[in-house]
């Protein structure tokens, strides 16, 4: 799961979040993240993942791409890079993982941890008689 920090624009201040890809990003009402901004194509860039290479960003249509202040039509991405289409800048961050909780489990073992020194106490005492 990954987070787009949209840093300027209309929605400037909201993070998307993307959960399943590829994910397709522009001004066309069908793309997953649609930015309304000037210089903003309909089909502006599509971002991918791959297990064997990570996270990749490519330019659609040979649109105008830059990341962290440099012209790419595909690149991987890092977490913390600043992404430029059009007028709009957004920032790739890795999304927060969720913890499960684990008080099931906790009372599991401090329940096994009670009966076995239950049990030790019952052992000694019935060897001492």
């Amino acid at each position: 799961m990954i987070q787009l920090q949209i840093l300027s624009g209309k929605m400037a201040g909201t993070r998307w979040t993307a959960r399943r890809f590829p994910v397709r990003i522009g001004r066309a009402a069908s793309n997953d993240l649609r930015l309304v901004e000037d210089g903003v194509w309909d089909e502006h860039l599509e971002l991918d993942f791959d297990r064997t290479e990570g996270f990749s960003l490519t330019a659609l249509s040979d649109a105008l791409l830059t990341l962290n202040h440099e012209r790419v039509p595909v690149t991987r991405l890092r977490n913390g890079d600043l992404i430029e289409i059009g007028s709009v800048r957004l920032r790739f961050w890795l999304g927060e993982t969720r913890q499960h909780g684990l008080r099931l489990r906790e009372a599991f073992v401090w329940g096994l941890v009670t009966v076995m020194s239950l049990g030790e106490i019952a052992l000694i005492y019935w060897l001492l008689q």
